[in-house]
């Protein structure tokens, strides 16, 4: 759709007038060109303007007005610019300095003199070529990670998944040994990395049914336990360190993963992870984010959200969030949040949901049908 059309269609669906059309067309020409339009999951030949107009058809006239103002107001976007920035960062405020410090503690020297100590910096290298960095999904950017650290990091560090293969591990391990000149080589570290993290849950969590621990965590340890008996050879060593990062995180995460990793000590023990892991955020989102039913100015929207709602989305997968609905998102996180790439399920659905809907035996008992704003790409059924 032409986005004059667009505009227009959308100046009829708000009801403006000839001002405040202006005023609107500039502010959202703005926000579209900066931001929006770089969402990646689009459909072909729609871009944020085209999507605006048809999501806000799904409301009644007297319900448009705040949905508007939710987008405008309240909707937080983490573009590519900031995620690179983040990726970019990763390896400058979080690697080298673990580094550092673990070299400044083998030598017993202060962090600071390890710049001016050449055989501080060669065992920072060799340190930085026993780490390992595993990403967790698309979104953890190992590609552009390694673009970012050409000459530090090699190709054989980094991949895109933390459940290998023994193959893989072999090829892995292979490569370390080789560059290390070392037949005996084993990593000393990994970081475990991932874009965003709202809950924690699909990390690791300890099942509500069976007391067993679940997750990406327990599925990484299981992979490298497996590799370890089918190859019959220690990939790690045995006291090595697990580091998470994630690029962001709320806050409610920060503190939840944090507690249930503290908790379960002993269970990570049996998995092979002696030390317990080292959780790092490139960003911390506020713990103001989340839509409140206590914060006046974001009631009226809750409503919506309550009301334009689909139970299709519930799953085997989303009551492990803890929650009986989706109507908040995954976990009840009731994030106004869209992520470049894709919109987190921790969102409201109201946002990234698409749906058909179902009529009731009665108008009141009939399931509208959900339109998306920023349309989500499922990770999880």
């Amino acid at each position: 759709m032409n986005t004059q059309l667009a505009l227009r269609i959308l100046g009829r669906i708000m009801d403006w007038d000839d001002d405040r059309a202006y005023d609107e067309f500039r502010r959202l020409r703005l926000m579209a060109s900066l931001k929006y339009d770089g969402y990646r999951d689009f459909e072909a030949g729609v871009r944020f303007i085209e999507s605006l107009a048809a999501w806000l058809q799904q409301f009644k006239p007297n319900e448009r007005s705040t949905a508007y103002e939710f987008v405008t107001d309240r909707l937080v976007y983490i573009g590519p610019g900031e995620m690179e920035k983040l990726v970019a960062q990763f390896y400058t405020n979080w690697v080298r300095p673990e580094l550092v410090r673990a070299v400044a503690e083998e030598l017993q020297i202060r962090p600071y003199l390890v710049n001016a100590d050449a055989d501080a910096l060669d065992r920072i290298a060799h340190l930085r070529r026993r780490t390992l960095f595993l990403g967790l999904s698309d979104g953890a950017r190992v590609d552009y990670l390694r673009h970012q650290n050409v000459g530090l990091i090699s190709n054989e560090q980094v991949v895109g998944s933390a459940q290998l293969d023994s193959e893989k591990w072999q090829d892995l391990l292979g490569s370390l040994r080789k560059d290390t000149d070392d037949p005996d080589a084993r990593f000393v570290a990994v970081y475990l990395v991932d874009d965003f993290v709202a809950t924690g849950t699909t990390f690791f969590r300890i099942d509500s049914d069976t007391g067993a621990p679940k997750g990406k965590l327990v599925k990484f340890a299981k992979s490298v336990r497996k590799a370890v008996s089918d190859l019959e050879r220690q990939i790690f060593e045995e006291d090595y360190r697990v580091n998470v990062h994630h690029y962001a995180g709320t806050a409610a995460a920060i503190s939840g993963l944090g507690a249930r990793i503290q908790d379960s000590a002993a269970l990570l023990t049996e998995l092979g992870i002696s030390s317990l892991p080292r959780l790092t955020y490139g960003i911390k989102l506020p713990e103001s984010l989340p839509m409140s039913a206590s914060n006046p100015e974001d009631q009226d929207f809750l409503e919506l959200a309550n009301r334009y709602y689909d139970p299709v989305l519930e799953t085997s997968h989303t009551k492990v969030g803890g929650t009986d609905d989706m109507k908040l998102g995954y976990g009840g996180c009731a994030l106004p949040l869209v992520l470049d790439h894709n919109t987190p399920n921790n969102s409201l659905p109201l946002l990234w949901a698409e749906t058909n809907g179902a009529d009731g035996d009665a108008p009141e008992n009939s399931v509208p049908a959900m339109r998306p704003l920023f349309r989500r790409r499922q990770r999880h059924t």
